[in-house]
C-alpha cells in the first residue's frame, strides 16, 4: 500500500516538474521570440493612426478608414511613447496637433496628415516629397467665393477681412477673380478693437463676406459680433466652415468625411505600391452646407445644396478643371 502511494506521489512530481519545464520553454521562446505574430501583422500592410485626443473622432475616422482599405491593410491605434520607434510604417495622423507632435518625435516616418489646412502641410511636403502628405481639410477660397455667387448670382464685389499676417493668404484668389466676373477687396484689421469698424468697411464695399480659415479674426469669441454686424447691415458671410453656418454664416462649402477618407485610401494604396506618398491636395468632392433660417430672415431664395455644389463645379470646370487656394 506504501508502495502504491509513493508511485502517485512520484506520478505527481513528474507532471509537475513536466509543466514547469513546458512552461519555461515557452517563457524562452517569447523571451527570444517576442514580435513573431507581430511580424506576419505588419507584413500585411500595417498602418499606424496617431490620435486628436478626441476619442470619438478618432475612433470615426480609423472605422471609416478600415473600411475603405480593406481586410488587406491593419489600423493600429499608435501611442504618443511609440512615435518615435516607428521607422518604414506610414503613420496617418488626425488634426494640426496629431501631425506636428509625430513630425517633432520622428522625421524619416512617412505621415500623412488628415483635418489639416494647406498652409500648416505645403512646406513640410516641399521639404520630404513622397514622405510627407495629406489631404487639405480647409475649402479654396474660390470655390468658397463661387459658392456666395450661386447664391447670389448678380453679386460682383466680394469683401474680405485679414491680418497683417494673413492677408498674404488671399493672393492666389484676388488674381482668379476676375475671370468669374468678380473683384475684391481686402480689409486688414489692426487690432482687436478694430474689427467691427473694419468690418462695417467692408459691408459697405461687398455684396457679401468671405470668411477664411485666420483664427485672429474668425472664432467663438467673435463670430457672433461679426455675424450680427453683417445681419444688421443686410450682408451675408460665406465660410469659412460649416460649424460658422451652425453658428450663423448663410453657407459653406465643405468635403465630406467619407470623401476625405477616399482620398487618404487612395494615397496609402499608393505609399504601398511605390513607396512614395502622392502630393497633398484638396479632397475631389466638395458639399454645401447652408443656414435656411438665417436665408429666411434676409429674404434670400436658397436653392438645394446640391444645386449650388453642382453649379460651382460646373463653373471650376468650365474655367480651368481644377480648384484655385
Amino acid at each position: 500500500m506504501t508502495r502504491i502511494k509513493s508511485t502517485r506521489i512520484f506520478r505527481k512530481i513528474i507532471n509537475i516538474v513536466r509543466n514547469l519545464m513546458f512552461r519555461m520553454v515557452f517563457l524562452v521562446f517569447s523571451l527570444f521570440f517576442p514580435t513573431t505574430s507581430y511580424c506576419q501583422e505588419t507584413s500585411s500592410k500595417s498602418i499606424y493612426i496617431a490620435g486628436s485626443g478626441n476619442t470619438a473622432l478618432d475612433q470615426h475616422m480609423s472605422s471609416l478608414l478600415q473600411d475603405r482599405l480593406g481586410n488587406d491593410f491593419n489600423l493600429v491605434m499608435l501611442p504618443e511613447d511609440r512615435e518615435a520607434m516607428i521607422t518604414d510604417t506610414p503613420i496617418v495622423s488626425i488634426g494640426p496637433s496629431a501631425f506636428s507632435r509625430v513630425r517633432q518625435a520622428n522625421r524619416s516616418v512617412p505621415i500623412l496628415a488628415m483635418f489639416v489646412e494647406k498652409d500648416l502641410i505645403d512646406g513640410f511636403a516641399a521639404r520630404a516629397p513622397g514622405q510627407i502628405s495629406g489631404v487639405f481639410y480647409n475649402v479654396p477660397l474660390l470655390r468658397q467665393a463661387l459658392t456666395g455667387k450661386s447664391i447670389l448670382p448678380n453679386a460682383t464685389k466680394v469683401a474680405l477681412l485679414a491680418t497683417t499676417e494673413s492677408v498674404e493668404l488671399y493672393e492666389p484668389l484676388l488674381d482668379a477673380l476676375p475671370a468669374y466676373g468678380m473683384t475684391a477687396r481686402v480689409f486688414v484689421v489692426d487690432n482687436s478693437n478694430d474689427l467691427i469698424p473694419t468690418l462695417v468697411r467692408a459691408l459697405r464695399y461687398g455684396d457679401f463676406v468671405l470668411a477664411a480659415p485666420d483664427d485672429t479674426i474668425y472664432n467663438p469669441r467673435t463670430i457672433k459680433h461679426i455675424l450680427l454686424t453683417a445681419y444688421r447691415h443686410n450682408r451675408f458671410v460665406i465660410g469659412p466652415s460649416q460649424a460658422y453656418v451652425r453658428a450663423g454664416s448663410l453657407a459653406s462649402s465643405y468635403a465630406p468625411f467619407s470623401v476625405m477618407v477616399s482620398q487618404a485610401s487612395r494615397f496609402l494604396k499608393e505609399y504601398f505600391a511605390s513607396g512614395q506618398l502622392p502630393p497633398p491636395a484638396y479632397p475631389d468632392i466638395y458639399r454645401v452646407k447652408i443656414n435656411r433660417q438665417v436665408a429666411r430672415s434676409m429674404n434670400i431664395p436658397l436653392p438645394e445644396g446640391k444645386n449650388i455644389s453642382d453649379e460651382v463645379d460646373h463653373a471650376l470646370g468650365k474655367k480651368s478643371g481644377v480648384d484655385v487656394d
